[in-house]
């Protein structure tokens, strides 16, 4: 998973996912910290279909970020989320990775730098020059 975006609603993926198109790249979209317990799982999935139905040219993962929740990324694989962060120790994230793969999901480590896009204001020029490389 490359280029990863934090978004936090539905106009940042959209402003994400067009950028990318514009500029021919895959990216990650990455929720806000421990969003699940906050925003659900069902809500995530909605704000990506959304902005997948305005941007259906993009190439992007979708990953729920689930905090120290794993009981709540367990509840997010049911409901279709194909990607979750989560933020325990290594026995725990093992053990969920293990549970995830049996389900076709990924477990996303998050080890490349990432752009936030809360607070910004011109969302798609932040994730334009992010994913040129002009900011650091």
């Amino acid at each position: 998973m490359s280029n990863p975006i934090i978004i936090h609603d539905v106009g940042h993926a959209s402003a994400a996912m067009a950028v990318a198109v514009e500029l021919d790249i895959d990216i990650t979209l990455v929720s806000a910290p421990g969003a699940v317990a906050y925003l659900g799982a069902t809500v995530f999935r909605d704000i990506i279909a959304e902005a997948a139905r305005e941007n259906p040219q993009a190439r992007y993962t979708a990953v729920l970020d689930c905090g120290d929740e794993p009981g709540l990324a367990l509840g997010a694989m049911r409901h279709g989320i194909k990607a979750v962060r989560i933020s325990n120790g290594p026995e725990i994230s093992d053990k969920l990775a293990d549970i995830a793969t049996q389900r076709g999901v990924t477990v996303y480590q998050g080890e490349d730098p990432e752009i936030d896009l809360g607070g910004m204001t011109d969302p798609a020029g932040a994730c334009r020059a992010w994913l040129r490389g002009d900011v650091s």
